[in-house]
C-alpha cells in the first residue's frame, strides 16, 4: 500500500520518508442569528439544517420580490436560476465533496501519481471551505471562530483517545533532549496548532499492525491543523481580499515560488505552515471570491483562459520538478498550488446550483449525502481501517483449499480486496463513532445519516412523505 507524501506534513520526518494527505471535509452555513452550527473545512459537512442554502453573491435569487414592488418588464421575463432553497443542501458541492473524498481512498491505496492530476481533491476542499468561511463571516467574527473550533476537535479527540494510548502502549516515550517542548507538541492531539509527536516504528514487523501505523495513522491530521490556521486568519484575509482582492489571491503562490521551491527554506513547523498556506491558499481564497460573486464579474472566457494559464504552468512547472513518485503534484508544492487554483476556478465558474442530483447521478443520492454528513470521520479513520483489512485478508491462507489454490490470486489482487473490504469497515466506523459530529454540531445523534426517508408511525402528520435528502427538521447529524 502507498502512502505519498505531503512536503510540509511532519517536522520530524526524515527526507524521503512517505505518509499521507487526508481529505478535508467542510462546514455547512446556518442563516445568520441562528447561531453556528463542521473540516474541513468546521469541515463537516452535515447539518440538520440546509448546510448550504443561499446562492453565492452575485448569483440570481430565486425569493419572490416583496408584496407591491414594482418588478421590470425585462427581469419578469427572464427565467430565475434555480438554487438551493432554504432547507435545501446545494448537492453539486456536496458531489464534489463525495468525489474528492472517494479520490483520497483510492489514492492512498494505490499511490497512483496522475490522481493528483485528474482530480486535486486537497484545492478543491480548501476552496469549497474558503467559500463557506466567508459566507459565515457576515456573522460576528469571534462566534463564527468559536463555532468551527467546537465543531472541529471533539471528532479529532474521539480519534486521538485510541490512537494516543495505543502509541504509548507500543513504545511512545519522552524525547528527554526536548523537555517541557515534548509534552507541549503532545497537546497538539488536543488544540491541533502544530504537529504532534509519534513514533515512526513501534511493534514488530510480526505484529498485528505494520511498524509504520501510526505515521500512517496521523498522517490526516496535518490538515486538520492546516485548517485550523486557515480559519483562525480568515478574518483578517477577508479584509485584505476585499481590499486587494486579486493580489490577495495571488499573493499565496508568490510565497510557494519562494519558501515551496528551495530559493528559501524555513525550517520546523514554521516552514510547514508556510509551505501549506502557500500551496492551498489562492484556493481558499478564490473560496472568498465565488462567495462574493467576483468570479461571475469576470468574462468567461478571461476566466477560463487564465485559469489554463495557471494550470499549464502548473504542469510545466512539474515536468523539470519530477520526485521519485513522479508527477505526483503533492510533492511538488508550486505545481501542485497553480494546478488547483486553475482548476478549482473552471468548477466554481461554472459551478450550477442543484438542489436535487440530476438524471443517473440521482441513483446516488445516499451515498454521496452519507459521505457528506460523515467526512470528517471517514477521512480521519480511513488510513487506520486500511491497516485493518490485511489481517482480515490474510486469514483467506487459513480457509481449507482457498489458501492452497486461490493464494497466487489473493496475493496478485491484494490492493483490490482492501479497496473492496475498506467501505464496509468505514461503515462500521461510521455507526461506532460517526455520531460524535452530531454532538459537537449540538444535534440529535445518529447512526446512519443518509438522507433516507424518516420512518414514522401512521398517526404522525406527514406520514408516509419522504424527506428530501439532505434536509431536515432538527433530526442533526
Amino acid at each position: 500500500m502507498t502512502h505519498p507524501s505531503h512536503p510540509s506534513a511532519y517536522p520530524q520526518q526524515p527526507a524521503g520518508e512517505p505518509h499521507t494527505v487526508p481529505f478535508p471535509a467542510q462546514t455547512p452555513q446556518p442563516p445568520a442569528g441562528q447561531g453556528y452550527g463542521p473540516g474541513g473545512q468546521t469541515p463537516y459537512a452535515s447539518t440538520g439544517q440546509a448546510p448550504y442554502p443561499y446562492p453565492s453573491a452575485g448569483a440570481p435569487s430565486a425569493l419572490p420580490p416583496e408584496t407591491g414592488a414594482a418588478v421590470p418588464a425585462a427581469a419578469a421575463k427572464e427565467p430565475v436560476a434555480a438554487a438551493p432553497k432554504a432547507g435545501g443542501r446545494d448537492r453539486y458541492l456536496d458531489l464534489l465533496r463525495a468525489v474528492a473524498l472517494v479520490r483520497v481512498v483510492v489514492f492512498h491505496l494505490f499511490g497512483w501519481a496522475w490522481l493528483t492530476i485528474l482530480f486535486p481533491s486537497m484545492g478543491v476542499m480548501f476552496a469549497l471551505a474558503g467559500s463557506l468561511m466567508a459566507r459565515s463571516l457576515a456573522r460576528p467574527a469571534w462566534s463564527v471562530l468559536r463555532g468551527r473550533l467546537r465543531r472541529l476537535l471533539p471528532p479529532m479527540w474521539a480519534f486521538a483517545a485510541l490512537v494516543v494510548p495505543m502509541m504509548f502502549v507500543m513504545g511512545l516515550k519522552p524525547v528527554r533532549e526536548e523537555g517541557i517542548w515534548w509534552f507541549l507538541k503532545l497537546g497538539c492531539y488536543i488544540l491541533p496548532v502544530g504537529s504532534p509527536p509519534f513514533p515512526w516504528e513501534s511493534g514488530s514487523e510480526s505484529g498485528f499492525l505494520e511498524q509504520s501505523w501510526a505515521e500512517q495513522a496521523v498522517g490526516p491530521l496535518w490538515y486538520i491543523r492546516a485548517y485550523l490556521w486557515f480559519v483562525l486568519a480568515s478574518p483578517l484575509l477577508l479584509k485584505a481580499f476585499r481590499r486587494l482582492p486579486w493580489v490577495t489571491m495571488l499573493a499565496p503562490i508568490g510565497l510557494t515560488a519562494v519558501v515551496g521551491t528551495g530559493l528559501v527554506t524555513v525550517d520546523g513547523a514554521t516552514g510547514e505552515a508556510l509551505v501549506d498556506f502557500g500551496t492551498f491558499g489562492a484556493c481558499w481564497i478564490l473560496g472568498f471570491a465565488h462567495n462574493d460573486g467576483l468570479l461571475k464579474k469576470v468574462p468567461r472566457y478571461i476566466s477560463v483562459s487564465s485559469a489554463a494559464i495557471f494550470m499549464a504552468f502548473g504542469l510545466w512547472w512539474a515536468s523539470g520538478h519530477l520526485t521519485e513518485e513522479g508527477w505526483n503534484l503533492d510533492e511538488i508544492p508550486l505545481a501542485q498550488a497553480t494546478w488547483s487554483l486553475g482548476f478549482c476556478a473552471i468548477l466554481l465558474q461554472y459551478a450550477p446550483s442543484w438542489r436535487e442530483l440530476p438524471g443517473r447521478l440521482a441513483g446516488w443520492d445516499s451515498p454521496i449525502t452519507l459521505a457528506n454528513n460523515r467526512a470528517v470521520t471517514i477521512y480521519l479513520w480511513h488510513n487506520m481501517l486500511f491497516m485493518a483489512t490485511m489481517p482480515i485478508i490474510d486469514q483467506l491462507w487459513n480457509v481449507p483449499w482457498v489458501g492452497d489454490h486461490l493464494g497466487t490470486y489473493i496475493d496478485a489482487s491484494y490492493n483490490v480486496l482492501m479497496l473492496i473490504l475498506i467501505w464496509p469497515l468505514i461503515g462500521v466506523m461510521i455507526v461506532a463513532v460517526g455520531w460524535v459530529e452530531d454532538v459537537a454540531a449540538k444535534r440529535r445523534p445518529r447512526l446512519w445519516p443518509n438522507g433516507a426517508p424518516k420512518r414514522t408511525s401512521g398517526r404522525s402528520a406527514g406520514a408516509g412523505t419522504p424527506e428530501p435528502a439532505g434536509t431536515s427538521g432538527r433530526r442533526g447529524r
